[in-house]
Parts: C-alpha cells; structure tokens; sequence
C-alpha cells in the first residue's frame, strides 16, 4: 500500500511566491556578508530556484562590487571559502522562485549596473503589470537588456534617473513613480542603501537594527535570525534611505490612503514564515484565526483535525482550539531538498529526484479526519492526499481550506494560474469536493479575510476579481521573449 506522495509533486500544484531581499549596511565598516547569508537562509521559504548576494566597501572604490549568484538553495550556492572573500560593509540579497522572467542563472539577483554615476544594485519582490511597456521604451532609446525579468526595467529607470538627480534617492523615487504593481525593493549605490514598498502594499518589507548596522528585509524573521532588533515596517508608498550618517531618512510623497492598501492576504495564510509579523500583525496569530473561524462556520464532527505541512499546522491548532476536536499530526514531511529544488515548468519537475511527505498510520487508521490547507488550486495535490488518509485507514476526510476559492489569476507575484486551470472556476463547492474525493469541503468565507489582519487592507483579486489596480488585457507573468 502506497500512502506517499512526492513533495515536488505537491508543491508544484500548490503557490508560490517570488522573492525574498535582505539589504544590510553597517556604519561601522564590518563585513556583512555573512549576515547577509544568514538572512537569506531565513528567507529561503519565499523562493528556492536561485540566490544571490553582492557587497561593497563604502569607503573604497565606487565601482567595485563584489556579486556572487547562481542557481539553487542558499546554502548550496555560497560555501565558507566564498562569504570570506566577499569584502564590504554594504550589500544586498535575494532568493527567488520565478513567477516572471525564465529560470536560468542569467535571471538571478542581485541585479548589478555599472554607469556613469557608479554602481547601482538591486533585489526585488514582486511583479509589474507594466514591465513590458516600460521595457519597450528603454529599448527603442538604446537599452540593451541582460535578463528577461521586469528588475531589469526597474534597474535602467533608476540608473537613467540619477543623471537628472542630485541623491540615488531621488532617482529610485522618480522611477518608483512610473511603476505599476507590486514591488518591495532593496537598492544599494557606493554609499546608501534604499528600500522602496509600492503604495498598495502588496508585498513586505521591514527595518531592522542590529548594533552599528541597519538592515531592510521582506520578513522580520530574518532579523531575528541575525539577533538583529525590530525597528519598524517600511510604510506602503514609502521609501526610506540609510546612509552614513546612521538616520532613516523617509519620503512618503508615493504613499495612498489606507483605505486604498491592498496587501496580499497569503503573506499570511501562506508565504511568510508563521515567527514573522507583517504591519505589526502576527503571521501565526493569523493563521490560527483562520482555523477558528473554519471552526465556527464550518464546523463537522471528527477525531482528530490535521494540518497539511506546513502553512496548515497553524491553522488546523487554531480549528481544534475553537471546535474541542483534538490536534494531531497526520503526515512526516522530509524536509530535505538538496539541488532537487522546484522548478516552474513541467519538463524540469518531471527529472527531479522525488521527496515523500508520508502518512502517519498509526495517527489515522479508524479515525475521522479533519485536513486543514491553506488552499486548493487545481486540485490534484488535494486529491492525492486525501486518498493517501484514506489509503491509511482513515473512515472519513472532511477538508477544511484556510482561504477562499481562487476564482481569477493574480497579476502581483503570486503564482496562480490562469482561470481555466482552477478547480473552482465554473465548479461549485459540492463538485470540488467529489473531485478530491473528500467527505466535506468548506473554505474560508472572504467576509473573515479582514479578521485574520485585523482589519488592514488586502487584495482580494484572486477571489473575486475586484483588483486595486487594472489588470492587464494579457498574461503578463510569462518570460519577456516572443
């Protein structure tokens, strides 16, 4: 009897989200290279397909940077030998999954410019729902591209910019100012480094402090995984720049009506580590309120209320708190990757070396099962594991998702699929659930979104097509070649 599933198989079929940056200067002239290591090892949850760090001295040479990226997991990327030859007290840092752009080496981050103002680096989290238009014009006034990501595009505004402009601010400023979508970016020049949120909010990013050195990151996990101390978050619209002096300098002139923000809801059902606070709320406490009101909504009785690792733990905590049903765990999830990491495209997930997510008999077998995941996308991945509780022993599996249905694609760095491809699109509820082969289906209503944040302001795109912004009349998510 067979009760494993592969674990590229299931996070294939499952979300994905584009970056992590990690941004560091210490005033104090340190090395930071290693800090930067270390908190991209903290981020490596917000992408696996490829890393990078680069880093320079700010009291030496304007253009001397030194960049080390490739392919694959952080620490199959960087060894020892590499962070100590990687010299500076200012750098950036990225891992990325591609939701935009081809998965090749040439794509990873950072970005680095050579111009006449120096050098310019760049990491960013997101996705631009006017890249192309914005490439098209740079192109026909000379540029030539390197990669076929939309931080490219980013990256030339910028550096054109700062002719015109007296502060590398400035410049990152002004080219915020022709951006559409989502972006969370870290930009490092000779002497400062910049942090820029788009208006809507869409994606993270915070301040951290740790001694003589500041650090700007997409997830305070990373900070406390450098023993660094919480600052504060980067407001939506804001950008903020450290430089020698030690202040956060800010200009809010980007920043919109809260009532307009519009921050992705599955940083906290899904993406973020469940130890990261986003806008000052709990990634954990969010989850766990999801499965509470799960409980209270679409309550069944059961045994046992499991969670599918791991963004569902929380949560299924959170429905047997409310509901009295004890918590268990149902499922031993190897954890180990290695350079088997998750490529995008069919083709490549078929060669990877298979990593199992097991069935625990012993918890299961005669049991009625509750099954807690954070979502269902095309359902295939739903379906296997059901029929993996059920292939255990388990007498009854009701699933319990912690978000609504997805019912549109999502054009701000979250990789869901086209319409077609969802198994909630033109289906109802008691179809899905004979598809998957559950028992009982209930998703979260998108009236208790608000609750899990408490009350900030979130894109609900996804859910029911009502976008912050015009989505584009074309996929925009796919690579920039014809």
């Amino acid at each position: 009897m067979n009760n494993k599933i592969s674990d590229c198989e299931m996070l294939s079929a499952g979300l994905h989200e584009e970056c992590g940056v990690f941004g560091m200067y210490d005033l104090s002239g340190k090395d930071v290279a290693s800090s930067v290591y270390y908190g991209l090892f903290a981020l490596q949850h917000r992408g696996q397909e490829s890393c990078g760090i680069a880093v320079s001295d700010t009291k030496g040479p304007k253009r001397k940077v030194s960049t080390h990226k490739d392919m694959g997991l952080v620490h199959e990327v960087f060894t020892k030998e590499t962070l100590e030859q990687m010299k500076g007290n200012i750098g950036v840092g990225h891992v990325r999954y591609s939701t935009a752009g081809a998965s090749v080496r040439e794509n990873a981050q950072p970005l680095i410019l050579n111009y006449v103002k120096g050098t310019l680096g760049l990491v960013h989290n997101g996705n631009l729902i006017n890249a192309n238009e914005l490439r098209h014009d740079l192109e026909y006034t000379g540029a030539i591209f390197q990669t076929t990501i939309d931080s490219e595009v980013i990256a030339y505004h910028i550096a054109r910019e700062r002719l015109n402009t007296d502060r590398v601010e400035d410049a990152v400023l002004r080219a915020c100012r022709k951006l559409k979508g989502a972006y969370s970016l870290i930009v490092m020049s000779p002497r400062k480094i910049i942090g820029a949120r788009d208006p809507f909010g869409f994606k993270p990013l915070c301040i951290g402090k740790r001694d003589h050195a500041y650090i700007i990151t997409s997830e305070t996990c990373a900070l406390e995984t450098i023993d660094a101390e919480f600052v504060r978050d980067v407001l939506p619209g804001e950008v903020v720049t450290i430089s020698k002096d030690g202040t956060i300098h800010s200009d809010t002139s980007l920043c919109i009506s809260q009532e307009k923000e519009a921050r992705c809801i599955f940083e906290y059902i899904y993406f973020a580590r469940p130890d990261s606070y986003i806008d000052g709320v709990s990634v954990y406490a969010s989850r766990i309120r999801a499965g509470q009101f799960l409980a209270m909504d679409s309550y069944v009785e059961a045994d046992l209320v499991v969670g599918v690792p791991e963004s569902g733990n929380a949560a299924a905590l959170g429905y047997a708190m409310q509901s009295g049903i004890p918590y268990g765990n149902a499922f031993v999830k190897n954890g180990y990757v290695g350079r088997t990491f998750i490529k995008p495209k069919q083709s490549n997930r078929e060669s990877a070396v298979r990593v199992k997510l097991n069935v625990l008999k012993e918890a299961v077998n005669g049991k009625r099962i509750i099954m807690i995941d954070d979502s269902i996308v095309r359902g295939t991945t739903s379906e296997r594991i059901v029929k993996m509780l059920r292939d255990a022993g388990a007498t009854e599996v009701h699933v319990r998702v912690s978000s609504p249905p997805f019912l549109w694609s999502c054009y701000f760095g979250t990789d869901i699929p086209q319409r077609e491809q969802l198994i909630a699109y033109n289906r109802r509820i008691d179809d899905i659930c004979k598809i998957i082969g559950a028992d009982s289906l209930g998703y979260l209503g998108i009236d208790r979104l608000g609750g899990l944040v408490k009350g900030k302001k979130i894109c609900t795109g996804c859910f029911n097509g009502v976008y912050p912004i015009e989505p584009p009349a074309g996929d925009i998510r796919g690579e920039f070649e014809q």
